[in-house]
């Protein structure tokens, strides 16, 4: 080991601009990374990447290899690019996935067979079978998996567990959440792939909040009902504009999730999230409500900024800014980084403790790592966030039966099942 790990990202869209790639520079700096690759379908999200002015006042000198090149025609896409790269890296790196949620099974099994380490942004993959797949595979190998369901870093979030577990609430019997994007995500690349057939706006941003209720409470859930939407993008294709879910859990609690591609491109705030959870008590009830998209902070701008060029702005420092700092450049903040920084920093540990280990030894130390982490339950990982993966695969049937309840089960086989009628 050289000391750090090298980072291939696959996907060079939205998620890689604003989050990733400013978070892997900033840890490449703090000599944690070390060589860092993007690979894209074609060049152009590249060349976005390259020229963005922001990247260049915050990380003075600091590039990534493109894959494919910038030389090549934009036009030319390279499907199978990714495997080569993965292919070329020494292993026990590092890969980031940023691709649709469809894409992520096929890019994490590659970066597996290649002995890489895994960072996938959520959902995992589409389906439980894929999920239990996944860890298998990893941990037989000692690989680590961590899942980017950021909220979980969130410091009010994790004030919630803590006093959740203390017994400062209750027990949680009904909640709402809501998350809808803006309007403008319908004419950008969402457009090729948010398409009915493949996801939905539930699957898609909701999961972060069902994750988070399951995250603060360990209630499992056990029910899923999801009716969509469809409208159509500027391309012409069909997708789920909006959705709305409600979800069971074990205890016998509901929460229904509101989610869409809608906030108004002329609205204050760059989208419109919170979570609402009532809890019963002995003779009194307990509240937890968080208003994510708003955290007390308002600026108004001479000119117009932000993600629609509005000029009155709610804003959300909390999540991910670059910001001043006693070193050169900006520095990412926020709980955003937080969690993207805590899964490299996990296999960072994970080879620093094990480099001078014979094999043997080393792969038995890596799982016990793994395990630690599992049990740990912060950063999600295929243990201990798959009822995600069983969320998703329920809502993705509700869905297609316009809202009909899909049942969890769990025990040694979890599988999900439409609701017996009769």
């Amino acid at each position: 080991m050289s000391g750090n790990i090298d980072i291939t990202i696959v996907g060079g869209g939205m998620i890689t601009n604003d989050l990733i790639l400013p978070s892997v520079y900033h840890l490449q700096r703090e000599k944690v990374v070390g060589k860092i690759n993007v690979c894209s379908l074609n060049n152009n999200p590249l060349k976005t990447l390259k020229d963005n002015a922001e990247f260049k006042e915050a990380f003075p000198g600091q590039d990534f290899t493109a894959y494919p090149s910038l030389s090549e025609a934009g036009s030319k896409n390279f499907p199978e690019l990714y495997r080569q790269v993965i292919a070329g890296m020494e292993p026990h790196q590092a890969v980031i996935v940023a691709m649709p949620d469809q894409l992520h099974y096929a890019v994490i099994m590659e970066a597996l067979t290649n002995n890489q380490h895994v960072l996938c942004v959520k959902p995992l993959v589409q389906n439980y079978s894929h999920a239990e797949e996944v860890e298998k595979k990893a941990y037989e190998r000692g690989l680590f998996i961590g899942i980017e369901y950021h909220k979980r870093f969130d410091k009010r979030a994790l004030l919630a567990k803590k006093d959740y577990a203390a017994g400062h609430f209750g027990e949680f019997v009904m909640g709402e959440a809501k998350m809808i994007e803006p309007y403008f995500y319908r004419f950008s690349n969402f457009q090729n792939w948010f398409t009915v057939d493949k996801t939905d706006p539930f699957v898609y941003v909701g999961c972060h909040y069902v994750d988070l209720v399951y995250f603060i409470t360990g209630l499992k859930p056990v029910e899923v009902s999801v009716c969509g939407v469809k409208g159509k993008f500027p391309n012409g294709k069909e997708g789920y504009m909006w959705a709305n879910g409600r979800v069971r859990f074990e205890n016998g609690a509901l929460l229904t999730v509101t989610d869409g591609l809608g906030y108004p491109d002329d609205g204050a705030g760059s989208n419109e999230q919170c979570l609402t959870m009532f809890c019963e008590g002995h003779g009194k009830s307990g509240m937890i409500k968080h208003n994510d998209q708003f955290r007390g902070v308002t600026h108004s701008y001479l000119e117009g900024r932000g993600c629609a060029g509005s000029h009155f702005n709610f804003v959300n420092p909390e999540f991910f800014r670059l910001v001043p700092w006693e070193g050169r450049g900006l520095k990412p903040v926020g709980y955003g980084y937080d969690s993207i920084a805590a899964t490299i920093m996990t296999i960072h540990r994970m080879e620093m403790e094990t480099s001078a280990m014979a094999d043997g030894e080393a792969l038995e130390k890596r799982r016990q790592l793994i395990r630690q982490v599992d049990s740990r339950g912060i950063i999600a990982t295929p243990a201990n966030s798959y009822i995600n993966e069983l969320v998703v695969e329920a809502a993705r049937l509700s869905i297609s039966l316009d809202g009909e309840a899909v049942e969890i089960t769990y025990g040694d086989k979890p599988r999900i099942q439409r609701r017996a009628h009769g």
